[in-house]
């Protein structure tokens, strides 16, 4: 499925990236987490809207991104918090601690295409603990194709976290974001009939029926 990219003649929302008219930002709520959140995404994610690694910044509070390219590498003093413990999520860690308080956990999220991934895990190796979590399940973020089965995106993967930590309401809170930012970008790119696909499961219908109800007059006058 193709990226949506970001450039300086097109106009967008400066809070959701998407174009003005299909701007989600009335649905936007800041999430606490429980957990302090910081995402190390590729240079090349930081001009794609479709990248969750942003939505993270936008609604979780406190979160940081820290880029990461040729002639930017990530400082472990800057980014790591000596009161906490450090997790770097990534599938061939070691299984999530059994007893781990999420006040006393710093998560550090790895945001690019999995070719990417690999490179940031090598410049954050023996930062902190390397974390794999039991994610299950179909990845929902169908803005873009996964590299396959069990392949869930950079906001999926906190989400999955939330919830082994037995933080529900914000797991749930930061599911409903992410779940409003796929949809529009769906509609964003006029993909009329896989925005419909996906709201019709999606917790965005019960819960933004103004906003739902403002996006589907502007595909009726998109079709004027």
């Amino acid at each position: 499925m193709g990226r949506s990219v970001i450039t300086p003649k097109s106009p967008r929302c400066p809070g959701c990236q998407l174009p003005p008219r299909w701007c989600v930002c009335e649905g936007v709520r800041v999430v606490d987490c429980g957990v302090k959140v910081d995402v190390l995404m590729h240079h090349y994610e930081q001009y794609r809207p479709s990248s969750t690694g942003h939505l993270l910044k936008r609604v979780v509070r406190d979160a940081d991104i820290h880029l990461f390219g040729h002639d930017r590498r990530p400082s472990r003093d800057l980014i790591v918090r000596p009161d906490k413990e450090l997790w770097v999520l990534h599938p061939l860690g070691e299984p999530m601690p059994a007893e781990a308080s999420p006040e006393d956990v710093q998560v550090l999220l790895l945001d690019g295409t999995w070719r990417q991934a690999g490179g940031l895990m090598r410049a954050v190796e023996g930062w902190g603990r390397r974390v794999s979590l039991p994610m299950t399940g179909e990845s929902r973020y169908w803005l873009r194709a996964q590299a396959g089965a069990g392949k869930f995106c950079t906001a999926e993967a906190l989400i999955f976290l939330l919830g082994a930590l037995g933080l529900k309401e914000a797991r749930d809170q930061l599911n409903l974001q992410f779940e409003l930012h796929v949809y529009g970008g769906l509609c964003s790119r006029g993909a009329k009939a896989l925005a419909a696909e996906f709201l019709a499961t999606s917790p965005v219908r019960a819960a933004y029926p103004a906003l739902l109800e403002r996006l589907s007059r502007q595909r009726a006058r998109d079709r004027e």
